[in-house]
């Protein structure tokens, strides 16, 4: 395995033990906006979302009886869905590197692999050759100290 997948495999190991075990010892207090609504007296005047009926409302698990299981399981859900929402999102908006110049042409299917010929040592094209025009050694270049 490579250093992402390991490192992405010990994250939602984490997220899945905290969502399923650690969320059953959070407080039981009201949160910061309930405890602020209590505190000003409006909380009297709060009414139920839309979504209160739904099979995950407050935090719980609708149709399991046992309250640490239930509480464990939404939170399960919960970040498994924030984490396939994201994985979706990741692959649908990632910057798209465009190809290397020549390689698009080089790796499609309808074209074979080119092959890579090497170049002798002893080619006139060669830039390490002894009697190449562009060798900084070459007697002939314009531009060695004994060249003319």
């Amino acid at each position: 395995m490579t250093r992402t997948r390991v490192l992405l495999a010990v994250g939602l190991l984490l997220s899945l033990l905290v969502a399923g075990v650690a969320s059953h010892y959070a407080s039981s207090a009201p949160d910061g906006l309930e405890k602020v609504a209590a505190d000003k007296g409006f909380d009297e005047t709060a009414r139920d979302h839309d979504l209160a009926g739904s099979p995950f409302a407050d935090y719980q698990t609708d149709g399991v009886g046992d309250r640490r299981l239930s509480g464990g399981l939404a939170g399960i859900t919960g970040v498994a869905l924030t984490g396939a929402l994201a994985c979706g999102l990741f692959l649908v908006l990632r910057r798209r590197r465009p190809p290397a110049p020549g390689r698009d042409e080089a790796l499609s299917p309808a074209s074979p692999v080119p092959s890579p010929t090497p170049a002798s040592p002893a080619s006139p094209t060669s830039p390490t050759s002894p009697t190449s025009p562009t060798s900084p050694t070459s007697p002939t270049s314009p531009t060695s100290p004994g060249g003319g």
